[in-house]
């Protein structure tokens, strides 16, 4: 049985490499994972003053994410850190005392059109993630930074480059084997 995951688009953009990625993992890796993208687009800036009454986009964005085997962050790179549309989703993701990411498996891929696919932006984020109101259990070791990412896809959004699709295929690999250890110690 595939892997559910839910993977959070971390650009707003309708021409994001990163969705495109995850379309491309979606199609790939069917058999094993069972991707759906989840979109940060429609979420209100996080407040404290809206925190106990949030609108429905941002309800159906946290139960979205909650109701999912694993998770896998798509994120693209704005200025040497992550987009403040990702930041703010997981502002809503660290609140309301739910813990929605808590212990849950996850991953982080990203690309780009420069030579560095996302390396600081995933700095970033783990950082982010490691805050105990958020804490996914994330594979390390496997950081996937796709750069020059224009120059590796074809028109149609799939991976054209035997180097970048070999190794995706062995960072799925290893986040299938790390889910199946993860998850029998947290059921144990």
């Amino acid at each position: 049985m595939a892997i559910k995951v839910k993977a959070i688009i971390g650009s707003t953009s309708s021409t994001s490499f990163n969705l495109k990625l995850v379309e491309h993992m979606r199609s790939r890796y069917a058999d094993q994972l069972d991707i759906t993208p989840v979109f940060i687009n429609d979420l209100e800036m996080f407040s404290i003053d809206i925190e106990t009454n949030p609108s429905a986009n941002v309800v159906d964005f946290k139960n979205n994410v909650k109701d999912t085997d694993a998770v896998l962050f798509a994120v693209p790179e704005y200025n040497f850190s992550i987009p403040g549309a990702l930041k703010n989703a997981i502002d809503w993701l660290s609140r309301g005392g739910e813990f929605t990411l808590k212990n849950k498996p996850g991953f982080i891929v990203g690309s780009s059109m420069g030579a560095f696919g996302s390396i600081r932006a995933q700095l970033h984020l783990r950082e982010i993630l490691s805050n105990p109101a958020l804490a996914p259990v994330l594979l390390p070791g496997n950081e996937v930074y796709i750069g020059s990412v224009h120059e590796k896809m074809n028109e149609a959004g799939e991976l054209t480059d035997k180097a970048t699709i070999d190794f995706l295929d062995s960072v799925v690999y290893n986040f299938i084997e790390y889910y199946n250890k993860t998850n029998a110690t947290v059921k144990a």
